[in-house]
């Protein structure tokens, strides 16, 4: 069995997310009233640019101004998303080497789905957007195939077929979700497409798959929120949960620097929080990830800020809506911050 890694020193300080408990995903019981565990992916093998994503795990986990002290109680939401309205575990890293890429995502497909069999929802951090397909995958294994859709935040669609000479990449694992039967076409909606890749033969082959795909331009026309509330619509149907990714270049490189493959042009970081708190609160997620963060290219870590930001957004977003299913009450976005306190 593949084991858990903290690669301390080589990728970075033994720390956990913002100081929540750790964990052995190999050992659920050492995560058994767990809501969610984080799991890092550092993995680059697959980049196609610009490396370093095997560095994002630890700065999602430690850039934050705040006290690593595993409680960050949401303003907006009025639940923490760390502790009290949710219980989350850390488990390290899975060992992922950047020269082996089909064993780095077999081992983490186990991992994934070792978390998701015992009750709990895998948030993992990349790495690079290789590790999607190992993800939803896991996840997939875990409640069925083509039970899981997919919720895509990304300036690429990542659906090519092989990229210097390799089935395995940052540009393929859509489409190795959608050949695997893991995660239906019809069920799959990305949202911040832009720029000139890929080509139209592979946009031909999306659209076989019944594919949804909200570019830029067709979002600025009709609005992000129109755009979203129809995608969970289809998210919802004949599907038993949600997987959500989030490639941190579906922001504009003004707003997130620190990746791979930046697109002028995209969400801005208000966009994305407001965006993947919806997500959180609204949709039924059954798996996580935040990918594509690459500090060696961060300015003043402002994309690992926006990152961490992002898993504190469907955190709190997870917490307030289990809180509301088990209340009966609902968020409403528009109550002033001291209302009622």
């Amino acid at each position: 069995m593949t084991t858990s890694q903290r690669y301390g020193p080589q990728y970075g300080p033994d720390i956990t997310f913002l100081g929540v408990p750790r964990c052995a995903w190999p050992d659920p019981a050492t995560y058994a009233d767990a809501d969610v565990v984080v799991l890092g992916a550092p993995f680059d093998g697959g980049t196609t640019h610009r490396p370093g994503t095997r560095f994002g795990p630890q700065y999602i986990r430690q850039t934050c101004y705040l006290p690593q002290d595993g409680s960050r109680p949401s303003l907006a939401l009025r639940v923490d998303g760390l502790q009290g309205d949710l219980t989350v575990y850390d488990a390290g890293d899975v060992e992922m080497f950047s020269g082996d890429a089909e064993r780095s995502v077999r081992d983490l497909q186990e991992a994934v789905h070792a978390i998701a069999s015992n009750g709990a929802i895998p948030l993992v951090l990349g790495g690079d957007h290789t590790i999607a397909w190992p993800d939803a995958a896991g996840v997939a294994q875990h409640l069925g195939q083509g039970r899981v859709s997919m919720v895509h935040f990304d300036a690429h669609a990542d659906t090519g077929d092989i990229e210097f000479g390799s089935l395995v990449g940052h540009g393929t694992p859509m489409r190795r979700l959608l050949e695997s039967g893991a995660v239906r076409g019809d069920r799959f909606l990305q949202l911040g497409l832009r720029g000139y890749w890929p080509g139209p033969e592979t946009l031909a082959w999306m659209a076989e798959q019944g594919m949804r795909s909200y570019e830029m331009t067709e979002i600025v026309a009709r609005g992000l929120e129109e755009c979203l509330t129809e995608a969970f619509a289809i998210a919802t149907d004949e599907c038993d949960g949600v997987f959500l990714s989030v490639d941190i270049d579906v922001c504009d490189p003004g707003h997130a620097p620190g990746t791979g493959t930046p697109e002028p042009g995209g969400l801005t970081a208000r966009q994305l929080l407001d965006a993947v708190r919806r997500v959180a609160y609204e949709l039924p997620l059954a798996g996580v990830d935040v990918v594509e963060v690459s500090p060696p290219y961060d300015h003043a870590d402002i994309t690992s800020a926006l990152a961490n930001r992002v898993v504190l957004e469907v955190l709190s977003g997870i917490a307030r809506r289990r809180r509301d299913d088990r209340d009966g009450t609902a968020w409403d976005p528009r109550q002033p911050l001291l209302d009622g306190r």
